[in-house]
């Protein structure tokens, strides 16, 4: 399960596979690549893998070397810009440390599974707030900058553009008191809410289920309109996150998120259960 770069975009991605699939076609290896080229192979590696951004003018070279079509080194030259574009997301460096957020942002469609918490997308305000404060209980400074850049993220979700998003929350988060029963039972309310809009359906998977195919934890799969980006996995701990990229790992993904939606109660007993928990606070 090999990590993806943090800083890595899904044009990012997508430039370091044509790129290597070019050198490929070309019928050189590697190191015959990077020496016609006078760089460390190293450099070009990464490049391939990456972990390096490329610059058009690189790119430019490249393409120069292997001899693609006028049409391809055009494309890709683009794209190379693009995939350097900043992002929303920069004015908020100190708080998007990894590349979660600019993969996310590209996204077409984004399925979540949530053990304890209910995502970062559909948080309220002083559930977010809540949740940022215990983390970092004595910097009050640093929470409001979290939080801002939280509820910025959410604007996602309200893009002409926007991606579908398909959650599906175990009981244990939808009964985690968070911030006290008013802010828990808003945040109730705004799941149920949320979940009316087009591109947003929310599932309840409850304690009777029993053993299930998330039972090991909380995950994320974005997938991607272009057919030339594949899905890609996400899971965070306190040890760190995880990206998960290969085709083997991303489909063992995708079948256990299918697993926990078929468990998972349909749209109107979801909604039920929900609100029934928002009561009872």
């Amino acid at each position: 399960m090999a990590p993806v770069p943090h800083s890595l975009t899904a044009r990012g991605r997508r430039l370091a596979r044509e790129l290597k699939a070019h050198r490929e076609r070309a019928g050189m290896t590697l190191d015959q690549a990077a020496a016609a080229l006078g760089w460390n192979r190293f450099k070009l590696g990464r490049i391939e893998a990456g972990k390096t951004k490329a610059t058009a003018a690189d790119v430019e070279r490249i393409l120069d070397l292997y001899g693609t079509e006028d049409f391809v080194h055009a494309a890709l030259i683009q794209l190379a810009r693009d995939a350097g574009r900043r992002g929303w997301w920069t004015a908020y460096s100190g708080v998007f440390t990894g590349g979660y957020v600019s993969l996310e942002d590209e996204a077409s469609e984004i399925r979540t599974y949530h053990v304890q918490l209910v995502p970062g997308l559909l948080q309220t305000e002083d559930y977010a707030r809540a949740i940022i404060s215990a983390g970092i209980p004595d910097d009050p400074d640093e929470v409001n900058k979290r939080l801002h850049a939280r509820m910025a993220r959410k604007t996602l979700l309200s893009r002409p553009d926007a991606p579908t998003l398909r959650t599906v929350l175990a009981e244990s988060a939808l009964r985690q008191l968070i911030g006290g029963p008013q802010v828990m039972r808003d945040q109730l309310t705004e799941l149920n809410r949320a979940a009316q809009r087009s591109n947003i359906d929310v599932r309840a998977l409850p304690y009777t289920v029993g053993a299930h195919a998330g039972a090991e934890g909380s995950f994320v799969i974005l997938g991607y309109a272009d057919p030339l980006d594949p899905d890609i996995g996400y899971s965070e701990g306190i040890y760190g996150n995880v990206y998960i990229e290969g085709a083997d790992h991303v489909a063992r993904c995708n079948a256990a998120f299918d697993a926990i939606w078929g468990a998972a109660l349909g749209e109107e007993q979801s909604a039920a259960l929900i609100a029934a928990i928002a009561a009872d606070l």
